[in-house]
């Protein structure tokens, strides 16, 4: 059955824990093949059958009680004229996937639309309205989802943040009258004196609970109904904790009787010193958390609002998503290109780097595509649309990196594993820490009790369990992105750092793709440039690839051939301004009997090398002999020493035969080849150097590569290939340049040392700050931690990790840093395959 790819956002996520919640939750869901849900984005990536109902979905996480986020959009409807109109617009409306509601008003020629945030978007809904007949716009500029979400994010620090200072003014009293009164004798003795322990204990009360309700209200909101439901969260350890100090403290206010002599001692500035830490570290989280999606929101502004339609000769400033394919576009200097299309008239120069990395800009005259989002220079164009909306190159960019970002990788299946019985599993060391101090502790054991399990409650941070992968990926991906690494498959990430072998198809890969000509000796007698000329001539109506490399170099304004004929097998013969011109390889000339042993041995050399030579003849007589090859990309002999430095093994698979590609490997110092390799003999290659060296990265960028790079267990598709081939693969190079391999290594590489060394922190703090909350250092002399400073710590950690991760930021192009071992090599050519 068909299967496709849902993206949710997720609301009411706030640890490791209720991720997995989600997740489970998702995945029990009948129709769902696959789900993962993202802790740091909080979106759900979902793999179901086509017949699945979103609403099942959104159901499912309803009942878990992490809901999924909704949207809403306002469209223009055109040609409504009855009540059939209407039923037939919100039929359309409602089958896209993701649309809960849509109500259409015939009146005001609208629509309302509700619908899952990240499971649909404008365009989609734009398209489905005008396929049904009625055409459609937005009525309002769009806030499309990911521009909801990014407000959602903003609204939530602004809210934290308010939250974080309300909570500082009420607790700061509260904590100088408690806390100071403890460290200053001096204080608490003017407490005592002008205000008494019990005012200053309703005062305390007071204060505290303006805390608990406003600011910290959602802690006991979220966190009791979750133990409720038996699937208890962070929020239910800050509220269990806050709970005991604050009840301990009420009944030490209001009914000291109840409690053993000498124990009844207020915590008020524990629960509310906890609620403030804890909401400084959320906001410090939510800040990070927005920084790691940077990427994305870059890629996203490179979109323009708006572009030039040209009517009839005249330009029109046209929204964005009004534009059509087919529609003919004026790209003025300095602007942005709005669409994916092909140029139909004038010259100028791109800059693509914001898509491909490449710094320089790329010349663009009629036939060559543009693609959104790149930026004009100088010049002006006219370009007619070939791609809109999500189907530009732009669009399917951001989803395939929002998709990668939104991966598990299998390092994730452990913490899932931990993370599951985390929290129940605090909440029982808190429980039987309690319990020992009870009847272990010193007198008065009662309040050192209570100390000690609110210590454990809340300085356990399954937060920084939850954040420590996908917080890396979601930054190194991204990152990733940006250099022109695109990740279609995000476990890829970590299978990149485990290769060992680096197999390269040769045609594209290595060399430009097609031939050009290499040598030119040409015999006494005869000059350069008229030999070139004549051969121009003669090649200039063939459409073979070496006819038009020789064209290339013949110059402008060539005489037309009088006559020409093909020999199969041989060459060209042809007659150019009354003179015969013969044009092909040994063979040919031995079987005209035309001397060429003057040239022959230089041909030979250059056979020898990895080029193809043949010879040129004029009116019977030896004239030249030249060479074609296929010239070796700039950056390759570099990419493949850089590739050996790290410990890698590099082999290359072509189809040319044995004795030219050992020339070429030797050249560029490849350790390994397999040569006369049919497209069909790719796959069995691949499974053998697997054998032989173990895991494998295969590039390639054919359409004879697909297999192999399906194959491979990494495949990296070189973005100037063929469609089928950068759907076979796992990571697209978006430029042709080699290097960007070397750039996809070092971003897999120091992703996952990232995720250990967050793993590492995250486990690590839990594992020896719990036992010192529950005060397994006292008995030696060691302190007993406050709940205070274990909730500053628990904070503190999630931040650290955040932290960590948004490094990645700083990784740079292997390009950019011009890190090659070696010089630049000559250039070097092979012959075409």
């Amino acid at each position: 059955m068909e299967q496709r790819h849902i993206s949710l956002q997720i609301t009411g996520l706030s640890c490791a824990g209720c991720a997995g919640r989600a997740e489970r939750a998702l995945a029990a869901v009948p129709g769902v093949t696959s789900a993962a849900v993202n802790l740091t984005n909080a979106k759900g990536q979902v793999e179901a059958t086509g017949d699945l109902q979103l609403s099942d979905l959104s159901k499912a996480l309803d009942q878990a009680g992490y809901p999924a986020a909704q949207s809403h959009l306002s469209l223009d409807i055109q040609g409504l004229s009855c009540a059939s109109c209407v039923g037939r617009v919100e039929a359309a409306l409602q089958a896209v996937p993701g649309v809960l509601k849509a109500e259409v008003n015939l009146a005001s020629e609208s629509a309302e639309v509700q619908y899952l945030t990240g499971a649909a978007r404008g365009a989609d809904l734009i398209a489905a309205s005008t396929e049904a007949g009625y055409p459609a716009r937005l009525r309002f500029q769009e806030a499309d989802a990911r521009a909801q979400v990014s407000q959602r994010k903003a609204d939530e620090i602004k809210s934290l943040s308010r939250q974080a200072l309300v909570a500082g003014v009420l607790t700061l009293p509260v904590f100088v009258i408690e806390m100071g009164s403890h460290m200053i004798p001096a204080l608490h003795h003017w407490v005592m004196a002008n205000i008494g322990m019990q005012t200053s204990y309703l005062l305390q009360f007071l204060l505290t609970t303006l805390v608990l309700i406003g600011p910290g209200r959602h802690f006991y909101t979220k966190g009791f109904p979750a133990l409720v439901r038996g699937a208890p969260d962070m929020n239910a350890l800050v509220a269990l904790g806050t709970s005991a100090a604050y009840g301990f403290s009420l009944i030490s206010t209001f009914a000291p009787a109840w409690l053993p002599h000498g124990t009844a001692n207020v915590y008020y500035e524990a629960a509310a010193v906890i609620v403030v830490l804890i909401l400084v570290g959320r906001l410090l989280e939510a800040r990070a958390k927005g920084r790691t999606g940077a990427a994305i929101r870059k890629l996203a502004k490179l979109q323009p609002k708006t572009a030039f339609v040209l009517v009839e000769g005249q330009a029109h400033e046209t929204p964005i998503d009004q534009i059509t394919a087919g529609d003919l576009i004026q790209l003025r200097p300095g602007g942005q290109v709005a669409v994916d299309g092909v140029v139909r008239s004038g010259s100028s120069y791109i800059d693509e780097s914001m898509l491909s990395g490449e710094p320089l800009p790329v010349e663009k005259a009629a036939q060559d595509r543009v693609s959104a989002g790149t930026v004009n220079g100088a010049g002006v164009l006219e370009y007619r649309a070939t791609h809109v909306g999500s189907d530009t190159a732009l669009a399917q960019i951001i989803q395939m990196v929002e998709q990668a970002q939104g991966a598990k990788l299998p390092v994730q299946g452990l913490v899932d594993r931990i993370t599951l019985w985390f929290v129940p599993a605090v909440i029982l060391v808190a429980a039987l820490t309690v319990l020992a101090w009870l009847l272990l502790g010193p007198a008065p054991s009662l309040p050192l009790a209570l100390v000690a399990g609110v210590s454990v409650l809340i300085i356990a941070c399954p937060c920084a369990m939850g954040l420590a992968t996908p917080t890396s990926i979601m930054v190194g991906i991204g990152r990733a992105a940006q250099m022109g690494v695109l990740f279609r498959k995000g476990d890829a990430l970590q299978r990149l750092q485990e290769v060992k072998l680096v197999a390269l198809d040769k045609t594209g890969t290595l060399t430009e793709g097609h031939p050009a000509l290499a040598n030119v000796q040409v015999a006494q007698g005869f000059e350069r440039d008229a030999v070139l000329r004549l051969v121009g001539a003669a090649e200039a109506q063939s459409e073979h690839p070496i006819a038009k490399a020789l064209v290339e170099v013949a110059g402008e304004d060539l005489p037309k051939a009088e006559s020409t004929e093909a020999i199969p097998g041989f060459g060209l013969r042809a007659r150019v301004e009354g003179r015969e011109v013969l044009i092909g390889a040994a063979r040919l000339m031995q079987r005209e009997d035309i001397a060429c042993a003057a040239l022959a041995g230089q041909a030979e050399h250059w056979a020898k090398a990895g080029e193809t030579p043949f010879y040129v003849a004029i009116d019977g007589v030896a004239a030249a002999a030249l060479s074609v090859a296929d010239p070796i990309k700039p950056g390759t002999p570099q990419a493949i020493r850089a590739l050996q430095a790290q410990g890698l093994k590099v082999a290359m698979i072509t189809g040319d035969a044995a004795a030219t590609a050992q020339a070429i490997a030797g050249r560029l110092g490849i350790d390994a080849v397999r040569a006369d390799c049919l497209p069909g003999d790719k796959l069995a290659v691949i499974k053998d150097l697997q054998a032989e060296f173990g895991t494998l990265a295969f590039v390639g960028d054919g359409l004879n590569d697909a297999p192999a790079l399906a194959a491979a267990d990494v495949g990296l598709a070189i973005g100037t290939g063929t469609d089928v081939a950068i759907e076979a693969a796992d990571v697209v190079l978006v430029s042709g340049d080699l290097r960007r391999a070397l750039d996809a290594l070092r971003i897999s590489r120091a992703t996952m040392r990232n995720i250990r060394q967050n793993l590492g922190w995250a486990f690590g703090y839990n594992i020896l700050l719990v036992p010192v909350a529950a005060g397994v250092l006292y008995p030696f002399g060691g302190p007993l931690l406050s709940p205070a400073l274990a909730a500053g710590a628990m904070a503190l950690s999630s931040v650290f990790v955040l932290s960590n991760a948004l490094r990645l930021h700083r990784l740079r192009s292997n390009i950019d840093e011009e890190q090659m071992p070696g010089a630049e090599a000559p250039a070097t050519h092979s012959p075409a395959e």
